[in-house]
């Protein structure tokens, strides 16, 4: 059963990219073409040396890590929008960019891709107000886009979403729609790679709000962190896949509106946290 749980603050997010290996996070982009990254245990930003060739500085493209290997998809760069595919060896630092085979999707950024198994699957998108709803696969092993059956049924065309994976099948979270302009949508849908299906979810308790998109996804365990941006002040929600018995108490405490005096101390506290708006603005 999924549920929507904590409600935290955090910080926001800019045009980079970013994504972990073992113990550092390295970011790329803003429109520059520096390669960042943080070293979680040493708490130090620094700037590896990298060498090959290295992307056009770009921003709203996407990032993804498949072992020690990121890959870095479209965007919008200083001579427009792309569809290229860079492959970043952390292990050694070298820069390369991917000859595709196959039918080359369109140019377009604020589009997501996520790696299951050995293959990226690139959802979405947005090119000078022509939005993308189409599922494109592309295969890490043979460095080709493959064709893909389309589905009957299929999330409304926008752009700006979120996307993760769990247990072997890819969520997405959070757009806009243009055909009302800027208007955002807040529906999580799953996504089966093994059926090529689309099917929407729908979380128990209080999610984020409407003004979501471009928003910071991550797995820990069985739930996902989300936090950032858009139109609303930042904050974090937890989506908990599976759900203690404690947790569902505390949400039971807030859907009915259950008199909290007799509670301890800290499930008083926890409460507060999980209904409290803790903005930072930024």
């Amino acid at each position: 059963m999924l549920r929507w749980a904590v409600h935290l603050r955090g910080p926001g997010t800019a045009n980079q990219r970013a994504v972990t290996v073992r113990h550092c996070v390295y970011s790329f982009g803003g429109y520059c073409n520096v390669l960042y990254a943080f070293h979680v245990d040493a708490h130090t930003w620094f700037k590896p040396q990298v060498s090959g060739t290295v992307p056009e500085g770009r921003g709203n493209h996407s990032a993804c890590i498949l072992g020690t290997l990121m890959f870095l998809h479209g965007g919008s760069t200083q001579t427009g929008c792309t569809n290229d595919i860079y492959k970043l060896d952390t292990s050694t630092m070298v820069w390369a960019l991917i000859n595709t085979r196959g039918t080359t999707p369109p140019v377009s950024e604020l589009h997501s891709a996520t790696v299951i198994g050995t293959k990226m699957f690139v959802f979405w998108g947005w090119r000078w107000w022509d939005q993308y709803n189409s599922t494109r696969v592309f295969d890490t092993e043979t460095n080709h886009w493959m064709s893909t059956p389309s589905t009957q049924l299929l999330p409304e065309r926008c752009y700006g979403h979120s996307a993760f994976t769990y247990n072997g099948e890819l969520y997405i979270f959070g757009c806009i729609n243009d055909k009302q302009l800027f208007h955002d949508l807040w529906n999580l849908w799953k996504f089966n790679p093994e059926t090529f299906s689309w099917k929407k979810v729908e979380p128990k308790g209080k999610g984020p709000c409407s003004g979501r998109f471009n928003l910071c996804c991550c797995m820990v365990g069985d739930r996902m962190i989300l936090f950032g941006a858009g139109y609303s002040p930042v904050d974090v929600f937890i989506l908990d896949f599976r759900p203690s018995l404690k947790t569902l108490c505390k949400l039971a405490v807030i859907q009915y509106d259950l008199d909290q005096s007799e509670l301890p101390h800290n499930i008083r506290w926890e409460l507060a946290a999980m209904t409290t708006k803790n903005y930072v603005l930024g």
